[in-house]
Formats: structure tokens, sequence, C-alpha cells
């Protein structure tokens, strides 16, 4: 059975303040009258109801929520600033004759964006070319160099998608070389935007759209639903089908959850639908790249998109060539799709080796001087020996670690320059002070969004940058720490802790930030059976005051005070974490991912 409570004090939950990571833990906050609600209105249970209420899934949203639609929540393409214009641009070229290549960004994100764009305009019997810079020669977005090669190459309009929002100087150049450019992003931008023929960006200033949690891959989604419309204007499809874009939903699924972006209203339909088109593994490259990761293809779920998808087409752009997750998605040949695969899963092996080696030296290098216990607000690291592909992968795995922001800079010792990527935590807008440190001079080129940003820094500004950062974010530090909570949806035994009760939950998946994966408590558990895995990873079984047991598994934490206390196998323990399908061997039953661990015989 479940017990539920409302809004605790740190100190009041389960008779402790502060966990072994030290973390408050508490009931994530409802309304119990929004509560009440749902379970009348919806028929579901208290805990289910209740997770719904503090989620901000209002008495007259639940059915949007449970059951997201695109009739009732696909926005009008119009309120995007700059929609119009922007269809109106492709498709005067498209009618002109003009030579039309997209320009995506190297990340699952990009390639998604490009994949979108290259599949309308195939389906309308158009060829889209795709140019993706190179990670570590040409660095992230749009370059003169890059418009360069476009225009020798026979480019008259170029999209920019997932990047060119703050490329005002590159945009600037194109303009100057006879290069037509549309621009389709979602990051942070300048007040003044790129002078170009259109820049469709939920998150530009003054833009009334209210979809700025969209990835570019769900902007570039509604852009063609515009070109769609303004093609039927047009008469564009007269003698050929107009291109259903609902094929395509598991293209802006991918964008929408490898982006980590905010799965509310229309993006939470683009990312629920996009899994259910997924599942039916039509795309080429997506079965192939299934396959080659040893994986089914099956139901999908966010985990099959962010953990075993995401990661092959990302490592392309990380260790490899930048274009190979965009020609994998946007490919219909089932041998290129297997050829693509294939090499992907292959880099994507070779990401995780480098992954953990420089994940290893950055903890040393920054746990023998005390940088992640002292005061700063973040911590920036940086070594000639770590690859620019992968520092933003640590950079994640540092920032859970620490629970603070940590900026991760792969240095080149020949040209004094590094490429940086951070992770931040939530409250700290990361996003905002990279930006700053550019405006100030600090570094060469940097942007992003509050939780994830990237940095082009000469290699002797790494202690400019360090103060800065710090300075920026010391500011909204306080505050950050104080949401730093463990939120809890229900406090259960683990007789409770099962399939069904895990399923049920599952009615409020996709999970993603503003709608978090359910967390689980319990109390008065002891550890049974610990193994130390390779990784870092702690294993074990969980057994309750009545014998009762849930298998679990820690990760990454076997060198930490939550993964001791695990292999210690001490009892009185309070457990919280997520529960996880585990059908091993036809099993049918749940696992528990720890999030965290407290000891309330330690509590002050």
């Amino acid at each position: 059975m479940t017990a539920m409570a409302d809004d605790l004090t740190p100190s009041s939950f389960l008779g402790f303040s502060r966990s072994l990571s030290g973390r408050a833990w508490r009931m994530r906050p409802a309304d119990p009258a929004v509560t009440r609600a749902h379970m009348q209105s919806l028929g579901l249970g208290e805990a289910l109801s209740r997770a719904l209420a503090s989620r901000g899934v209002g008495p007259e949203e639940g059915q949007n929520f449970l059951t997201p639609t695109l009739r009732a929540l696909f926005p009008d393409p119009s309120s995007f600033m700059d929609m119009d214009k922007a269809a109106n641009a492709i498709l005067d070229a498209l009618e002109a004759n003009e030579s039309i290549h997209v320009f995506a960004d190297y990340d699952v994100d990009g390639a998604s964006s490009a994949a979108l764009l290259v599949r309308w305009f195939r389906s309308i019997g158009a060829d889209l070319p795709i140019y993706v810079p190179d990670r570590l020669k040409e660095g992230y977005g749009p370059s003169a160099p890059a418009f360069d090669r476009l225009k020798a190459s026979g480019a008259d309009l170029v999209i920019t998608v997932d990047c060119g929002a703050a490329a005002n100087e590159a945009v600037a150049h194109a303009a100057s070389i006879g290069l037509k450019v549309v621009v389709i992003d979602h990051h942070m931008m300048r007040e003044e935007p790129p002078q170009c023929l259109a820049v469709v960006n939920p998150n530009r200033p003054g833009c009334p759209s209210g979809q700025g949690n969209l990835a570019a891959a769900g902007v570039v989604f509604v852009l063609l639903a515009a070109l769609n419309r303004e093609g039927r204007r047009r008469g564009l499809f007269a003698n050929t089908p107009e291109p259903d874009i609902r094929q395509w939903l598991d293209l802006a699924a991918m964008g929408a959850i490898c982006d980590v972006t905010r799965l509310t209203g229309f993006n939470r339909a683009l990312a629920g639908l996009g899994l259910k088109t997924l599942s039916a593994w039509r795309n080429p490259g997506l079965a192939a790249l299934m396959r080659a990761a040893g994986s089914e293809t099956g139901e999908a779920k966010s985990q099959t998109i962010g953990f075993v998808l995401g990661p092959r087409i990302n490592a392309g752009g990380r260790i490899g060539k930048s274009d190979l997750g965009a020609q994998l998605l946007s490919t219909d040949d089932p041998r290129e799709a297997a050829m693509l695969a294939e090499e992907l899963d292959m880099l994507n092996r070779a990401r995780r080796d480098v992954e953990a080696d420089v994940t290893e030296q950055a903890i040393r290098r920054v746990e023998a001087t005390g940088a992640h216990q002292d005061d700063s607000a973040c911590v920036v690291v940086g070594d000639e020996d770590w690859h620019p592909g992968v520092v933003g992968i640590v950079a994640g795995r540092l920032r859970e670690r620490w629970r603070k922001p940590v900026v991760v800079i792969g240095l080149d010792p020949v040209s004094g320059i590094g490429k940086g990527s951070g992770r931040s935590q939530q409250g700290m807008n990361l996003g905002r002070a990279v930006q700053k440190a550019w405006e100030a001079g600090v570094l060469i080129a940097g942007g992003g969004h509050a939780m994830a940003a990237g940095l082009t820094v000469e290699s002797d500004k790494l202690d400019v940058l360090r103060d800065y950062l710090n300075e920026a974010l010391s500011g909204e530090q306080e505050a950050a720490i104080a949401m730093d909570w463990v939120e809890i949806d229900a406090l259960i035994d683990a007789r409770s802790a099962t399939r069904d009760l895990f399923e049920s939950f599952e009615q409020l998946a996709p999970y993603g930030p503003a709608n978090p994966e359910p967390v689980f408590a319990f109390e008065h558990m002891q550890v049974r059976e610990p193994m130390a895995m390779n990784g870092g990873h702690v294993r074990c079984r969980l057994v309750g005051p009545d014998g009762a047991s849930v298998r679990a598994i820690a990760w990454r934490c076997a060198d930490l005070p939550l993964g001791q206390t695990l292999l210690s196998g001490q009892g009185g323990l309070c457990v919280s974490g997520r529960l996880k399908a585990d059908d091993w061997n036809g099993r049918r039953g749940v696992q528990l991912e720890i999030e965290d661990v407290a000891d309330p015989r330690m509590s002050s």
C-alpha cells in the first residue's frame, strides 16, 4: 500500500534532514483539490492523481496530458515569428529551381531536424543536400568559411537547423557573398537577430508562439506544416501527394527527448506520438541502428531514444564524421542504413572508452584540489589530452556527482584553443552566463540554454573563465542548493513495488524536464547481497521489515558514501529511486534504480 503526504519540511521527512549525497527529501508538492479532481474526472488512484497534480497538470488538462493529440495541441505555425516568411522563402526558392542546402548541427537534434527537411523535400521530388560542420575543425554552428564552401558548391539558399540564431557575423558574411539564409533554431540568441530572410526560433525575443520548450526538430516539424499549408495555397500538390508529416513524428521525438526539453503541451504530444511512430520501425536507419546495438525492435520508450539510439547517433559528431547521424536518419536504402549503423555503433564503443578515461582523469584532478567542495558556484576543468567530442557527456556525469554546474574543456596544444561543454544544475542558467562571458570578451565563442552550454576559449584564459562564471552564477547558487531536493511521488514498501504499480505510473510517460520520472521512497530497508560491478555500479537486494524485497542497482557510486553504504550491507536505511521494468528470463518484475540513500541515525 502507498502512503501519501504533502509538502513536508526536510527535517520532518522520514526522520532525517540530509541524505548521504547531501540532499533533502520531500514529497513532491501537490494541490489536494487538484488531486481529487483528477481522481474524479479520470478515475485514477490517489497516488497517480497526486503525481499528475504535482506536475502542474490542472483539472481540465489531465486528459490532454495522458493522451495528447496533435489536433488538440498543434500550434498555429503563424504564431512563430518569421515562420510564414521562412515557408515562403523556401517555396520561392523551390519554384525558382534554386539550389537549397540544409546546414545542421552535429547532435541528434540537428540530425533529426535535417532528416525531417530532407524527407519532406524528397516526398515532393526535390533534393536537399546536407552540410554538417566538423566538430573539431569547424566548431559549432555556421561560419564564414562554411558559407564560402556552400556558395562554391552552388548553393543559393541555406536553411540552418539547430544552429544559426546567434551567428550574426557568419550570416552577415553569407549575405555579402550573395547566399540567402533561413534560420530554424531554438537556442538562446541576442536581442538583434541575424540579418537574413527569416529567423524562426520560439526563444527569439518577442516571439509570441509560447513554444519555447521545443527542440529544433519540433520547430522544423511545425515548419513542415507551414510548408504544406503554403504549398496548398500555391497549388504545389496538384500533381504530387501532399506530404503526411505525421509519418516523421519519430524524428521529432528524437530531438525532443535527446535534447532534454520540457515535455509539456505540444512538445509532449510530439514525444509521445513520436514514440508510437518509432515503435513501427519504418525508418530504415533507426531500425538498423537498433540491430547494430543488439537491441530488439519492439515498443519504443524514452530510454530507447535516450540510451540506445541517441548516443550512437551522437557518436558520429563526437569522435567520427559529423554527418553520419543525419545521413542515417535520412536514408531509405536498407543497405546504406546497415553500413552507417555499424559505423556509428563502432564509434559509440570507442566513445565510451574515451569518455570513461576523461571522466576518471577529471574526477582525480578536481577532487585532489577540493574544488568540488569549496564555495564556488561551478567547476571548470580542462586538459590537453581530453577529446572535445566527449566533454559534454563528462560534464553531465560530474554535475551529477558534485551537484553543481560543471564545464569540461578539451585543449588543443598546437592552436592554444579549448573547446568546452557545460551542464548545469536546476536553478542556475549556465547558457546565459556563457553568453555573457562571450559578450565580455572572455570567450572566442559561446552560447546555449539554461541547462547546457558550449564554448570556445583560449587556453591561457581558463582561470579568467573560471572566475567569470563563478561570479556570474554566484547569485543563483543559494537558490539552486535550496532547490536540489529529491522529490518523492509516493512512500511505499517493498511488497508494493510491483509491475502493476510501475505500469500504472507509466501513464505519465514520456518523461523529461517538467515531467520527471516518478520517484518512490522506502524506509527501514536492509541491504542484502551487495555487489560492486564494472563501471562503479552497485547491485543489491533491498529487504523490508516484513521480508519482502526488491532488486536494486545504483549507478557510478561505488567510491561515494552512497555506494560504500550499500556495499557495507547496512540496515535501517531510507532509499529512493525509480522503478524500471525487469523482464530478464521472462520475469516480468521490477528493479529499483537507486537515486539516493539516507541513514536517519546519522541525521543531525
